[in-house]
């Protein structure tokens, strides 16, 4: 997956669980997706137009005739990277079934060759309906992923299957259509990220170039594979992430603190900060004139990775990186072992590389020897080999 958003065709029916698929968009939207709204023309007397297009921040249409000059049924589904209906009524079973076009809908899904996934919601007796099984199961032959509706109370005292089913079960659903894995649920991530800064006086101050890219990487990807992620953030114009809980410090000790915080109860830490590895030994209250600043007292700062990771318990696993210009694999297999760490990502950045990039190229090095060198590529690949090998070490600590 990549750090970019990914675009989503929401496309609703007009039944009365539409009002469900509010919480649905929502939670697409927490997901990273970038969510446009495709009503069908009756699902507008359940929800309306204003109510979707608030929700999404996007214009809604429903017709082909609106908006005809943006060729709107072509422009979506070849921009979509995925098609999910929710809910999918019998009379919208049954035209997908017959490849009709006669909404703005059907229109996107019949020019899509997208994955699409449907999310049936009606009365037990019209879900049971011989010709709606039978559509079902033509759609189901023809690549389309059709949800099995959950059992329960219905419009006014019927009750059977037939039920919209819950959020959550319709995104794990989702995800896995679409190939995006859950082997995370559950799981409580700790990532640090960006670059911390030690201030000299005021105005100045010892810092890196890290941007904090590599860790959102990281915690898009942790979060969208179910996990509860937490990131320590230093000093980084990196947004906010929906669904991440995000702590923002400044100085190493800051960090120190929220990460000892948060150690406890997690189940991985991933250390992708870039920490200051000295601070000044004192700080002036004022600004240091030019003529003044001669030399910098300095005195190390604490080891943060090396001192949660030798505290850890054995079941947690930690997850260093490195920056360096030559020797990587040499020099990451050294701070590996030095640290007791589970696995280690050595950047290469010579010639002034990785930082402030959306790109980066290293080596992965685990605790049992493996060392896999990761060409040039996104970090949100990089993120992706990362956790899986996270869930490997996950499986085997927790075996």
């Amino acid at each position: 997956m990549s750090g970019a958003k990914r675009e989503i065709v929401l496309g609703v029916g007009g039944g009365i669980a539409a009002y469900k698929a509010c919480d649905l968009l929502r939670r697409l939207q927490d997901l990273n997706f970038s969510v446009t709204v495709v009503p069908t023309p009756s699902s507008l007397n359940f929800v309306g137009t204003a109510t979707w297009e608030a929700l999404s921040g996007r214009s809604v249409s429903t017709e082909v005739w609106q908006d005809v000059e943006k060729v709107k049924h072509v422009s979506l589904a070849d921009q979509s990277d995925a098609i999910i209906i929710a809910p999918t009524t019998a009379d919208l079973l049954a035209r997908l079934v017959q490849g009709r076009a006669d909404d703005l809908l059907t229109n996107v899904v019949c020019a899509s060759s997208k994955p699409k996934f449907l999310v049936p919601a009606m009365h037990p007796q019209m879900w049971l309906n011989p010709t709606t099984q039978a559509n079902v199961e033509i759609l189901r032959s023809r690549g389309f992923a059709v949800m099995q509706p959950a059992t329960g109370r219905l419009t006014g005292e019927d009750s059977g299957v037939g039920r919209f089913p819950d959020t959550n079960e319709i995104i794990a659903a989702f995800l896995e259509h679409i190939g995006s894995t859950q082997d995370l649920v559950g799981k409580k991530i700790l990532i640090s990220a960006g670059g911390t800064r030690e201030a000299i006086d005021p105005v100045r101050y010892i810092g890196n170039r890290s941007s904090g890219k590599q860790g959102q990487a990281l915690a898009i990807e942790a979060r969208n594979r179910g996990a509860l992620v937490t990131m320590v953030l230093a000093n980084s114009d990196a947004s906010e992430l929906a669904g991440v809980k995000t702590l923002k410090v400044e100085t190493a000790a800051e960090m120190h603190s929220a990460l000892l915080a948060n150690m406890q109860d997690s189940d991985v830490l991933i250390m992708a900060a870039a920490v200051s590895d000295a601070r000044p030994t004192s700080v002036a209250t004022e600004k240091i004139k030019k003529n003044d600043l001669n030399s910098i007292d300095l005195v190390s700062n604490l080891d943060i990775l090396k001192d949660l990771s030798t505290s850890a318990n054995d079941s947690q696993v930690i997850v260093g990186f490195a920056a360096e210009t030559s020797n990587l694999e040499e020099l990451g297999k050294a701070k590996l072992l030095s640290k007791e760490l589970d696995l280690i990502y050595v950047n290469d950045v010579s010639n002034g590389a990785v930082f402030a990039s959306d790109e980066s190229a290293g080596y992965l090095i685990s605790a049992d020897g493996e060392s896999t060198y990761i060409e040039q590529t996104s970090k949100a690949k990089i993120a992706k080999y990362i956790l899986d090998k996270v869930v490997s070490r996950l499986g085997y600590a927790n075996g």
